[in-house]
């Protein structure tokens, strides 16, 4: 495994569309461990293809509860409402207000391609929806209410 260099602020990849994963192999589980390992050295509950570079729909969280893996993933339904702070590996420092779903099913592959489905509510449906917002170039202080704000 490897830590990966996580992209900062304004780098243009952030803000880009990622495609598909089509191929699930050695290489894909490589990105898979070395974007965990990333995300953990930075002590961060996600992380997503786009912030080390690569433009694949591939994420990492960790709520607490251990690694999960998302794969070409999509919220499939929504419900409740939660409002609290947020903030972002790719954007060290600055925090704001994110109005997100409370309760979120998210449709996903594993490592190996097999489609799988995970509700997340409170801190899990936050991530789920923030991790995926970046796999379609939307960054979470696009979603800010009333300003960001910085350490």
């Amino acid at each position: 495994m490897a830590i990966r260099n996580i992209l900062k602020d304004e780098d243009p990849t952030l803000r880009k569309v990622c495609r598909p994963v089509t191929e699930f192999n050695e290489r894909l589980w490589q990105l898979l461990d070395d974007m965990a390992e990333t995300m953990h050295k930075a002590e961060g509950v996600g992380l997503a293809g786009p912030q080390v570079g690569i433009l694949r729909r591939v994420v990492v969280m960790d709520v607490g509860d251990g690694v999960i893996e998302a794969i070409n993933p999509e919220i499939v339904s929504e419900s409740g409402k939660q409002e609290g702070p947020e903030g972002c590996l790719s954007f060290p420092g600055k925090w704001g207000t994110v109005c997100r779903p409370n309760k979120v099913k998210m449709k996903a592959q594993d490592r190996h391609g097999k489609w799988y489905y995970l509700t997340g509510e409170e801190l899990l449906a936050r991530c789920m929806c923030h991790e995926i917002d970046h796999l379609n170039g939307i960054v979470f202080l696009d979603r800010v209410k009333g300003g960001v704000e910085t350490e």
